[in-house]
């Protein structure tokens, strides 16, 4: 799936905006605070409704203004894909994939997928286990779309068999409705471990990295989860909820022997999560027959030129990304014929011809007092969604 144009109303700094990517890699330069992330920001918001850089989503609508409206186009082999997203604070989120309202686009197989790498998703690697897992939960959903669901009705159970637990605790509940639950949570909790943990142990990282999925449960069958469930249900009804079962997996990422997290360099662990992402697109191209589109902001200010080329070699290699810079200079081979270039300034979005030979002049403005980033807050992680 391919986006050929994205069309912006007040969104973050962008009174209204238009962005025609090109097939292949789109090159954003700007100076900072000129709105180079708020596109890509707007880009993914559109695939997936929701933010990728904030989870107080009332920052995504322009300073002064009641709503925001995002629509993309996106075409593939079956045709073109027309996708909109309305959104004011408080109120539920319109969303249309292909002029039919659904209830997620995530569920849309007529949206792209879509990766992305900010500089503060450091803590993907750095943070607390449940970042890891999230990512996890979003990596499966795209690899296999049918266990999206398998993911819900999992944390269903287990938010049911939480409330159980309180209220065995306040003397409310019984422990004799515990069962059903732990059969629910193990048949959920197989289901969605299943064939991820032997995909994520396959994935490397070059320089002797090492990423590693790594299970609490060594259960393989519902059945033989349900009794570690049963096993621990003294010690969940001390603690006041489960604390044993694939919600408590994590993702490990080791470089000679040890977890970057704890030893590797901010360079080291920008890299790794570079490489995470970059190896899950792989996957994902070769499971889904399409790479997703893939967003990287500010992602060459911390490479070395080799890297930058290197970088660079894999995306011109297959699939469309979008990589923003201070300067065009900064990406090597920005001048190429087949790199689509974007650049911002004066508060429009100014686009050179495409690879697809769309000359385009100045598309977008953004108002002159709200150039800047808009403050955008520190987010848990996105996979690819």
């Amino acid at each position: 799936m391919i986006v050929t144009r994205l069309t912006v109303r007040d969104f973050r700094s962008y009174e209204s905006a238009e962005l025609r990517p090109g097939p292949g890699l789109t090159v954003i330069a700007g100076r900072n605070g000129a709105g180079k992330t708020n596109l890509l920001e707007a880009l993914y918001f559109a695939c997936t409704g929701r933010s990728c850089r904030t989870a107080n989503e009332r920052e995504a609508v322009r300073f002064g203004a009641a709503l925001t409206r995002l629509e993309l186009e996106a075409e593939n082999a079956h045709g073109r894909h027309t996708i909109s997203v309305g959104f004011q604070p408080g109120e539920p989120k319109h969303l249309r994939a292909d002029g039919a309202p659904v209830d997620r686009l995530t569920d849309s197989d007529a949206r792209p997928l879509v990766a992305v790498f900010l500089p503060d998703r450091l803590e993907l690697i750095l943070g607390a286990p449940a970042l890891r897992r999230a990512h996890l939960d979003q990596v499966v959903a795209a690899l296999w779309p049918a266990r999206a669901g398998t993911r819900r009705e999992y944390s269903a159970a287990l938010a049911q068999r939480n409330a159980l637990i309180a209220a065995i605790r306040a003397g409310r509940g019984s422990r004799g409705s515990l069962p059903a639950w732990d059969a629910a949570l193990a048949r959920h909790g197989i289901a969605l471990r299943g064939r991820f943990a032997t995909h994520a142990a396959d994935l490397g990282l070059d320089g002797g990295a090492v990423l590693a999925y790594r299970p609490r449960s060594q259960a393989e069958t519902a059945d033989a989860l349900a009794a570690e469930l049963a096993e621990r249900t003294d010690s969940d009804l001390e603690r006041g909820f489960t604390g044993h079962g694939p919600h408590r997996d994590d993702l490990s990422l080791k470089r000679d022997g040890r977890e970057l997290r704890s030893y590797g360099s901010r360079g080291q662990v920008r890299l790794g999560l570079l490489a995470l992402l970059l190896a899950e697109r792989e996957e994902l191209a070769a499971e889904r027959g399409a790479a997703p589109l893939l967003l990287l902001d500010d992602v060459m200010s911390e490479l070395d030129g080799p890297r930058r080329t290197r970088l660079v070699d894999v995306l011109c290699a297959g699939g469309q990304s979008l990589v923003t810079a201070t300067e065009l200079g900064h990406v090597p081979g920005a001048e190429d014929p087949g790199v689509a270039r974007v650049a911002i300034a004066e508060g429009h979005v100014l686009q050179a011809a495409t690879p697809a030979g769309r000359a385009e002049g100045p598309v977008a403005g953004a108002t002159d007092g709200d150039r800047s980033q808009q403050g955008a807050g520190r987010t848990k992680a996105q996979a690819t969604s």
